[in-house]
């Protein structure tokens, strides 16, 4: 019996990164990618029908308003996406014995901390997006016990739009730019992230409740510039600086500890850096 499972926001980043690797898991996994057109996980009603007339194991939420700067006039709309389509996630997985896989997100946190946060740490977030997502695992919390609530940061992949694709694209071509130095964090691969969740879903994990996924190591935004830049061997037209003008506030220091994750895996994820030349090298081809 194959196992079942949901995926919401399939046209998102994540959400193709995983349908690429599903092809691996076809004899034991048989999987349903499903777009706003398909299913608008905003419409309660919508939702309660797809749960009904069909029959999962797990669903993994892809499903996400990530524009930062927009969510501060847009707020209702971050809010829907982000926290009461959640709602009706969590409250027709527990009517339907669906394990929910939900994707959070570092900017839960203030970054006013100094060493990287850990899952019970105090959540603070100063901006819309991440008090919308906050919210989220909250309706996650209150509704769902078996629940994965993974927070990860500063998610790329060769898939869409993203930090490392713009930035790939703006050296290939020569362009000059200047990169901000005052945030820091962890890049993280969608192709990393994506074998957490199918080590979730392989191992039929049992251990519930939010954990934090990153690459290892921490880096500036700069920092990753220069990493993509080592790649072409041209680093001259990177220029540090220290801020650039955002509409919302952004967490300075929001590096997440792997350390709940690497004891249920019993494996240490890839460090930044290599995980970035990875996808480099298939942006390359």
């Amino acid at each position: 019996m194959k196992i079942r499972v949901l995926v919401t926001g399939a046209n998102g980043q994540l959400g193709k990164t995983i349908r690429e690797i599903s092809y691996d898991f076809l004899g034991l996994i048989e999987f349903v990618f499903v777009e706003k057109s398909k299913l608008d996980i905003t419409k309660k009603e919508s939702v309660k029908h797809f749960f009904e007339t069909n029959n999962f194991d797990y669903c993994i939420n892809c499903a996400a308003y990530t524009n930062v700067d927009l969510a501060e006039s847009e707020t209702k709309v971050a809010m829907d996406v982000n926290a009461n389509a959640v709602k009706h996630l969590a409250v027709n997985c527990k009517q339907n014995n669906v394990v929910l896989i939900h994707i959070s997100t570092d900017y839960v946190f203030d970054g006013k901390n100094t060493n990287p946060y850990l899952e019970n740490d105090q959540t603070n977030p100063i901006n819309v997006y991440g008090e919308s997502k906050l919210l989220g695992e909250e309706y996650i919390k209150a509704n769902l016990n078996n629940h994965f609530i993974i927070r990860t940061s500063w998610l790329y992949s060769k898939f869409n739009k993203n930090f490392v694709k713009t930035i790939f694209e703006k050296i290939k071509n020569n362009q000059s730019l200047k990169i901000i130095t005052s945030q820091k964090s962890t890049p993280t691969s969608c192709l990393d992230l994506s074998e957490f969740i199918m080590f979730l879903i392989t191992n039929k994990v049992k251990s519930f409740g939010t954990y934090h996924f990153s690459a290892q190591g921490e880096a500036t935004w700069y920092d990753l510039g220069l990493q993509i830049a080592k790649h072409f061997d041209n680093s001259s037209n990177i220029k540090p600086i220290e801020m650039y003008e955002s509409i919302a506030n952004r967490p300075l220091y929001s590096v997440l500890s792997n350390d709940k994750a690497i004891a249920l895996t019993n494996k240490k994820p890839p460090s930044w850096k290599v995980s970035v030349n990875q996808i480099l090298c298939d942006l390359s081809q």
